[in-house]
């Protein structure tokens, strides 16, 4: 969002973000001069809370989240010409009630193609898992439809009610629109064609970093051959200590120097030893360009980073969409997809020799030259246009 806000402004449009207030959305934007409205509770509580949510409460937290966002993004959509949303439903559908009210151009967009309806790919279990004998994919898309209408309908409709907007029956296909906009790059995350949905294909939002490596960080690079990086971005992982210590062990045994990458796990140095070294928040463009490989957590944006670097991958999914981009990653020959959430010393070693072998790195390479960085430009532009058309007046 913050790339489609700095490529609006570049075409002479201003644009504000309407995001939960954790301090590294907050100084992303900062950095790069765009307004942040804040909106809901910080998302690093949401996913480091000791407690795990309940399924049986979704509901009412659902209901809960519709009416903060559409509250937060009146507030911040006055005087705007259009609302460009993404995110959890209920979220979406608050801000879709707001373009609503206003009369203004709503567009929905989603990083990953498996968000959206295909036949080519398989919904996201919601709410719980598909029934054992429904195994036919559009089966399953029309139960996880009427699960966003069992879980997200009672809030969204409340909400729409209590403004004076109609109730819908459809969520999904409500929130989602009939033209919903891809930020991914087509050959990294491509749409399936044929398509039952009119899916507008951008290329992935990126945002240039222009952020200097830090000195300590420059320094260990140039002290010897590239190490692995090893960092779970957004991802608590739990046991981190444990996580942090196989993937050490792991780097090691391949004759690697370890680079740990803090995130929100909290992961640290497991000894003293100087062929390693941890780093919080930096420039992974500049820094992937560096690296022997990257093992992450197979978020959109950490898997296309590392993709247009050219850097070797182990994805290591947790949830949602990063099953697909681990997939992504292996059938493009550019790393290794490892199988489930948790690393031991020997799955995660055998997924490093396969991102670590001479061929992936040559693969790796080929596919950066092929992908798009011009997504969030051609986003602007599109929303732009709608703008102006929805403008003119009708022809009599």
């Amino acid at each position: 969002m913050a790339a489609l806000a700095v490529r609006l402004r570049e075409l002479g449009v201003q644009a504000r973000v309407c995001a939960p207030p954790d301090e590294e959305f907050a100084k992303l934007l900062a950095g790069v001069g765009v307004e942040l409205v804040p909106a809901a509770e910080p998302v690093r509580t949401l996913v480091t809370r000791s407690t795990p949510a309940v399924p049986e409460g979704l509901p009412q937290r659902a209901a809960a989240l519709v009416a903060a966002q559409y509250e937060a993004v009146s507030s911040a959509a006055e005087g705007c010409d259009a609302v460009v949303a993404t995110g959890l439903v209920p979220a979406v559908a608050g801000a879709q009630a707001v373009a609503e009210q206003l009369g203004i151009p709503f567009r929905y967009v989603t990083y990953f193609p498996t968000m959206l309806p295909s036949p080519h790919h398989e919904p996201h279990p919601l709410g719980g898992p598909f029934p054992p004998d429904m195994t036919d994919r559009r089966e399953r898309w029309d139960w996880n439809a009427q699960s966003f209408n069992r879980l997200y309908g009672p809030g969204v409709n409340a909400l729409r009610v209590s403004i004076g907007r109609p109730p819908i029956d459809d969520v999904r296909s409500h929130v989602f629109t009939d033209r919903p906009w891809l930020a991914a790059d087509p050959v990294l995350g491509p749409w399936p064609e044929p398509a039952d949905l009119d899916v507008v294909q951008t290329g992935a939002w990126i945002l240039p970093d222009e952020r200097p490596l830090p000195a300590e960080l420059l320094g260990f690079l140039e002290a010897g051959a590239p190490p692995v990086y090893v960092g779970f971005g957004s991802m608590p992982m739990r046991e981190s200590r444990d996580v942090a210590q196989v993937a050490v062990e792991a780097v090691r045994a391949q004759g690697r120097r370890v680079l740990v990458g803090r995130g929100w796990a909290d992961l640290a140095l497991v000894d003293d030893r100087d062929d390693c070294f941890v780093v919080g928040d930096v420039n992974h463009q500049a820094l992937f360009r560096r690296v022997a490989a990257v093992v992450h957590h197979g978020g959109a944006g950490t898997t296309t980073a590392a993709a247009v670097a050219g850097a070797p991958q182990v994805v290591v999914p947790q949830l949602v969409d990063q099953p697909y981009w681990a997939g992504r990653v292996a059938d493009l020959g550019i790393g290794a997809a490892h199988d489930g959430p948790t690393p031991t010393f020997e799955s995660l070693s055998a997924a490093l020799s396969v991102a670590l072998a001479p061929e992936t790195r040559t693969r790796a390479s080929a596919v950066a030259a092929s992908m798009r960085t011009d997504g969030a430009a051609v986003a602007a532009q599109l929303l732009l246009d709608e703008i102006s058309r929805d403008r003119q007046p009708a022809s009599a």
